[in-house]
């Protein structure tokens, strides 16, 4: 004969493990793709480098020297910007897929937890009927609360979002000053 409460652990436990594993399994490719993300933009700056010094000592003159100066004096806000929009893309993708799986574990959570109630409530004895009104409203409440996370999460995103289109309209005019100002300073 089987105990109950010792399945219903066994199965918590492995619900748990299942939802650690795909928590864990998130961050390691996460990790892994911003581990890539970096590699690769180290890689171009390395590149950058050795270009701009072969750049410099190529020059014959104080005017060249000081033309090519000027130029590399030119931030590249487009690839800085890229770099920040492939970071928040990244982050922002990994905090959806937790998100899912929290929310498929707290909706199976909840279930569980609603179904028990219901079944302590059936068989409780005289007054058991206010301990199974606490559970509910308890589990509403947590509901409530996991639903206006879920919300201020989204939130959050929504303006990282805006923030981020924000900063690419503004680098344009960045650019543009930038360049203008290099050529400005060539022209001297």
């Amino acid at each position: 004969m089987s105990n109950p409460n010792l399945e219903q652990l066994t199965a918590a436990q492995k619900a748990n493990a299942e939802v650690m594993t795909a928590l864990m399994r998130t961050a390691f490719n996460g990790l892994e793709r911003l581990t890539a993300l970096n590699m690769a933009a180290s890689r171009e700056f390395f590149n950058a480098t050795v270009a701009n010094t072969q750049q410099l000592l190529a020059a014959k003159d104080a005017n060249a020297v000081a033309k090519v100066n000027s130029e590399l004096a030119q931030p590249n806000v487009e690839k800085l910007m890229d770099y920040s929009r492939s970071v928040y893309d990244l982050v922002s993708e990994m905090q959806k897929e937790v998100t899912s799986v929290m929310e498929a574990q707290y909706s199976s959570f909840s279930k569980t937890a609603a179904s028990a109630v219901e079944k302590a409530k059936a068989s409780a004895p005289v007054g058991g009927d206010v301990f199974a009104a606490t559970m509910q409203s308890m589990l509403g409440a947590s509901t409530k609360a996991f639903d206006q996370m879920t919300s201020m999460a989204k939130q959050l995103s929504d303006i990282a979002e805006a923030n981020m289109q924000v900063a690419t309209k503004a680098t344009a005019p960045a650019k543009s000053s930038a360049t203008a100002a290099a050529r400005k300073s060539a022209a001297k």
